[in-house]
């Protein structure tokens, strides 16, 4: 699933909740790491990342 948060840069990003390794709190927000020494650093505090994330790994009803 897909889940999408506000960018450092202010630009939307998308991230596939099933790729995500680490997540750790940034002086700029969030920062999610995925494989392959891939990551993106957001705006949203850790606890509401790890919610969306979560949510985005849930099976929808």
């Amino acid at each position: 699933m897909i889940v999408t948060f506000i960018g450092a840069d202010r630009a939307e990003t998308a991230v596939n909740a099933a790729q995500v390794t680490f997540v750790s709190s940034v002086t700029d927000g969030t920062r999610i790491r995925f494989g392959e020494n891939r990551s993106v650093t957001v705006t949203e505090p850790i606890a509401q990342v790890v919610e969306m994330l979560n949510q985005g790994l849930r099976p929808h009803e």
